[in-house]
């Protein structure tokens, strides 16, 4: 057991638990007690902590987004459908390594998470079964908001950059889809231009029609700089 072990496993529990381990508590998960570490590579838990990359008495570290979207992805796939509450409490008792429910709820409702996955997953190009589920799951957001007046007839469909690509997708709330992916891409996500419409749906699958040829996966596109420059010229459509 080296010192390099003892990091990675100090990073694994702080990841799952939300905030760096005590040695009782790292102990009780990993069974690696104070005579691995003490006096061998450390002379006091902080100075592991500290190599670990937290430092002393920084206790509330939270999960990184794409690390909790990700251990969505995976139960979404392993049960088949959206996971009901007690599910992800069911999951976390018996895998100490999926995060708990506390964790997710900084990614908003329902409605709000299931959005985020069906980004996540595009991002990726794959997981179009994770992308069905959650489909119904996220219209809820917009149906919502339309029975209680919160929103306009308009909508918006939007061209988002991201590293060499480009996004074509619809919102009801400009602005909104540029958090939601630059938050959960390796690179953050840019808006290029946004075009008011009162028919997002119409117009969404116009521009995916329009550059076809160029799709890469799901509403990602490689676009040239003439693409970009006609989308850019429609100010509403």
């Amino acid at each position: 057991m080296d010192k390099h072990y003892i990091i990675s496993e100090i990073k694994r529990v702080a990841a799952q638990n939300g905030s760096p381990p005590g040695k009782l508590k790292f102990y009780s998960e990993t069974g690696i007690a104070e005579g691995d570490w003490a006096g061998k590579y450390w002379l006091r838990w902080s100075d592991a902590l500290r190599d670990a990359g937290f430092a002393p008495n920084k206790w509330q570290q939270p999960h990184d987004t794409r690390f909790l979207i990700e251990s969505y992805v995976r139960l979404i796939r392993e049960l088949g459908h959206f996971p009901l509450a007690r599910e992800l409490m069911l999951k976390r008792r018996f895998d100490r390594t999926f995060p708990n429910t506390k964790s997710f709820r900084r990614l908003g409702a329902q409605p709000e998470l299931a959005s985020g996955v069906i980004a996540y997953c595009e991002a990726q190009g794959d997981y179009h079964d994770v992308i069905e589920i959650c489909k119904p799951i996220a219209s809820r957001q917009s149906s919502n908001k339309q029975t209680s007046g919160a929103e306009t007839p308009f909508g918006f469909v939007y061209l988002l950059r991201s590293g060499r690509h480009y996004k074509i997708g619809r919102t009801n709330a400009a602005g909104r889809r540029e958090r939601e992916l630059s938050i959960q891409l390796p690179e953050a996500a840019k808006n290029v231009h946004t075009i008011r419409t009162d028919d997002p749906a119409g117009i969404e699958a116009y521009w995916h029609q329009r550059f076809a040829r160029k799709r890469r996966g799901g509403e990602w596109f490689d676009l040239d700089a003439s693409d970009v420059a006609a989308f850019r010229r429609r100010k509403f459509m």
